[in-house]
């Protein structure tokens, strides 16, 4: 084994030893009798994650969840990312939206949630219309300032080469964005599982959310805890999605891409 690969090795090692220690330490404490009701044994979790698994309850509603995550997320990205990279090309619209979105992006996007119920109702339409706001705004913002971070050189050379406007956006512009783009992408899916429960919150008859209020209401923290690991699950799974995307795409046409992470 090379020097390289101990100290990888002994990283990984490292890595792993505070998880493993937590949940052992919380293994112990969830047996004594002084322990707070919310102190579940990680074991009693895992049991309770195998019996929704196998009763099926727990993919009907993580399926209800990822399809309003992900719809939220479609929407949201396609057109933040479409905006961001147009503004780079029409500067009236680049005008239009910068206000607008400085004004309207530190507003928390549940607290719209009411007024998007009263518009959309209690189904999946507004959950998913409010997942799509919260994802517009990273994705627009990331995919402007990299249109923005253009080299200069790039678009000189192309417009000295005789490339229209169309040729300069797709072959200059959105090419050298990607990276910024996929940045805004990969924040814009985290923020789609964080608003995600907030939206089930409300209204909802099944879906991850609405189970963890479900438990809540009937003290079941067991339950609980199973729907909220089951959501990181989701969207880890779906960060090392994007992330295997990015470096497919990106490898070899921006330096270090291929080592993302």
């Amino acid at each position: 084994m090379t020097s390289k690969s101990r100290k990888l090795a002994a990283f990984w090692g490292l890595a792993w030893v505070l998880p493993i220690a937590f949940i052992l330490a919380i293994q112990l404490l969830a047996g004594l009798e002084a322990a707070p009701r919310y102190v579940v044994s990680p074991m009693q979790i895992a049991k309770t994650i195998w019996e929704l698994a196998v009763s099926g309850e727990l993919l009907k509603d993580a399926l209800a969840s990822l399809q309003r995550s992900l719809s939220g997320f479609a929407i949201g990205a396609v057109i933040g990312v479409g905006l961001g990279l147009a503004c780079s090309v029409i500067r009236p619209l680049q005008s239009f939206f910068d206000p607008l979105v400085s004004m309207v992006y530190p507003v928390p996007k549940v607290a719209l949630l009411p007024v998007v119920i009263t518009w959309l109702g209690f189904g999946d339409a507004s959950k998913i219309a409010i997942i799509s706001l919260a994802v517009f705004f990273p994705t627009f913002i990331n995919s402007i300032y990299g249109s923005r971070g253009v080299n200069p050189r790039w678009i000189w050379s192309a417009l000295n080469m005789g490339a229209s406007r169309f040729q300069l956006f797709w072959k200059v512009i959105v090419p050298s964005s990607l990276p910024h783009v996929f940045n805004g992408l990969r924040s814009g899916l985290a923020l789609s599982y964080v608003v995600l429960f907030a939206a089930e919150m409300v209204g909802a008859k099944n879906g991850l959310g609405n189970m963890i209020m479900k438990a809540d209401e009937s003290m079941r923290f067991d339950l609980m805890y199973a729907a909220i690991l089951t959501i990181g699950l989701l969207g880890f799974v779906s960060d090392r999605t994007l992330l295997a995307l990015r470096r497919r795409l990106l490898a070899g046409k921006f330096p270090g891409e291929e080592h993302h992470a």
